[in-house]
């Protein structure tokens, strides 16, 4: 089996890793490292009898995240303390929304920047406080990457911190602006949930939207699984809900992503048989085979496969997010600097 199907099946099904072999073992702790999900695997597999040194892979994995999450929640607690006086709200979004907010998609979870979004017109005081706070820019402030993230795209350019060395990326929506689906920021924003630590997460339905629209509606698919099982773990835990469901179907139509949304809950059930609405997933079509090889094209090394069919999907990132006249001026652009 290859190796993205063993570690897809291995956290769908812990059981499915008791007849491995040396061979099997070695792709499986590979494929997961290489997607960002070892320490997903970790807690799936613990307490399973599994050979000595995959254990001692798994137990090291464990205390790692850890600490990743005890470092991402302070990187938090720092910038809600930055921006506390600016009085404008800020939501965590993606891997430390999860850890926050207790929910199981942080249940060993690789966590890499701060992700935050505020409504955009509170960018202004919100880009001075974290400067006065000690981030700066990552790149220079004048140049072109910089004014092409504050006219077309979703975020302020990258800040990093001078002392901490970790990244923040402020949101003002979950899509690029020159994309074609044009999202409700303000709408999720509304709909937000307060923490007791004062941050904010999205709500449920908004939670599972970003998700999706980050995986296949915005980015070449790189780090697909985690994101997936994301989704998956997400989507266990809401259903549970009363109305989710209904809720959801709404939230994605209002944020003009129902596509998006019912092609993830197609590759969820597909990969990781995760329960989904059947009226909102749709049935599988043809296409999301390609999706599915995409997600898959890892060999036992850990290194990527399908090198035309990754080259196609990033094609497919930058079309999604510009037309075509815009597309051509900024790759042209990119290539001269």
């Amino acid at each position: 089996m290859k190796p993205a199907r063993l570690l897809v099946r291995a956290l769908a099904d812990p059981a499915s890793c008791a007849s491995l072999s040396a061979g099997e073992w070695t792709a499986l702790i590979t494929a997961a490292r290489a997607e960002s999900l070892l320490g997903s695997l970790a807690f799936r597999l613990e307490g399973m009898r599994v050979p000595p040194k995959v254990e001692r892979i798994l137990d090291e994995a464990r205390k790692d995240s850890a600490q990743a999450r005890t470092q991402a929640l302070w990187e938090a607690e720092m910038a809600r303390r930055a921006l506390a006086p600016t009085g404008v709200p800020a939501i965590l979004m993606k891997g430390t929304a999860y850890l926050a907010a207790g929910l199981d998609a942080g249940v060993g979870r690789s966590i890499g920047d701060l992700d935050i979004m505020v409504p955009r017109a509170g960018l202004p005081p919100v880009e001075e406080a974290l400067l006065a706070a000690g981030w700066e820019w990552v790149k220079p402030a004048d140049g072109y990457d910089d004014i092409y993230y504050r006219q077309w795209m979703h975020e302020l350019p990258p800040l990093i911190h001078r002392t901490r060395d970790r990244m923040i990326d402020v949101h003002h929506t979950i899509l690029p602006l020159t994309a074609r689906p044009r999202p409700d920021a303000e709408a999720m924003i509304a709909a937000s949930l307060s923490l007791p630590s004062g941050l904010r997460i999205l709500s449920r339905e908004d939670m599972v939207i970003h998700s999706a629209a980050h995986l296949f509606a915005d980015g070449d698919l790189a780090g697909g699984l985690r994101n997936l099982w994301d989704l998956d773990r997400l989507l266990r835990q809401f259903a549970a809900e009363a109305g989710f469901w209904p809720r959801l179907a709404e939230r994605a139509n209002l944020h003009q992503l129902r596509p998006a949304v019912s092609r993830t809950l197609r590759l969820a059930r597909r990969l990781y048989s995760t329960p989904v609405d059947g009226g909102l997933a749709g049935r599988f079509r043809l296409t999301d085979r390609l999706f599915e090889q995409r997600l898959l094209a890892r060999n036992g090394w850990g290194q990527p496969t399908r090198r035309a069919l990754r080259f196609a999907f990033y094609v497919r990132s930058h079309w999604l997010r510009m037309p075509p006249l815009m597309l051509a001026r900024h790759l042209w652009t990119k290539a001269r600097g």
